[in-house]
């Protein structure tokens, strides 16, 4: 087996230097917090404003204060909806980022596998089956499916949010996978084990 690094993905991505100002300064912060850049911030800068948009979304969905979702819960329907699409990236990305927020080392693997066995609570399963009717049979979505959520404490609001956490990542693993995105190194072992005094901190993408 290579010990070489894989490319970033099959098409050729900028330097970081080579970027507009607004988005080298973000992809800065993003390498100064996690200390590496991921792979995907310079895959999607080969069109900028694509970037923009795609940050712009995600950044309103990821970081809203107002919804029900806890961050953990957030990339748990990014894990379980990545792993239904079978996009390595996001689920070795998120799954890092999972393992790091909810300080459990083993849901991430689970959730990508089976979300039907994952360790978690009921409310947390009412969610993910939620998510992962979106992202596999939405036009199956019925008032059944928010009852179902209404049952187990999610408002419509947050139906909302996991639904569009659901999409939006649809689409970023689709790009994905027809690009070949790569994971970085340092996702894979971020979070199985306690952190390190310098180890890389969870980024928000």
């Amino acid at each position: 087996m290579s010990t070489e690094s894989p490319p970033v993905c099959r098409y050729p991505v900028p330097t970081v230097a080579e970027l507009p100002e607004d988005l080298r300064q973000r992809i800065l912060e993003v390498q100064e917090k996690a200390g590496f850049v991921p792979n995907v911030f310079l895959a999607l800068a080969r069109r900028p404003a694509e970037l923009r948009a795609f940050l712009a979304y995600h950044d309103a969905l990821l970081l809203r204060e107002e919804s029900g979702l806890s961050k953990a819960e957030k990339e748990m329907v990014i894990v379980a909806t990545s792993g239904l699409n079978r996009c390595l990236y996001c689920v070795v990305a998120h799954g890092a980022i999972l393992r790091v927020y909810a300080k459990a080392p083993r849901l991430a693997d689970q959730l990508a596998t089976n979300p039907l066995k994952a360790e978690v609570t009921p409310r947390q399963a009412a969610m993910l089956a939620f998510a992962l009717k979106v992202a596999g049979d939405a036009q199956a979505i019925t008032e059944a499916d928010y009852e179902q959520l209404a049952r187990h404490g999610w408002s419509n609001e947050d139906a909302w949010d996991i639904t569009s956490i659901a999409a939006l990542f649809g689409l970023s693993n689709r790009i994905a996978n027809a690009i070949s995105l790569m994971p970085n190194e340092e996702f894979y072992l971020m979070g199985r084990a306690p952190r390190a005094r310098g180890e890389a901190r969870p980024v928000e993408s």
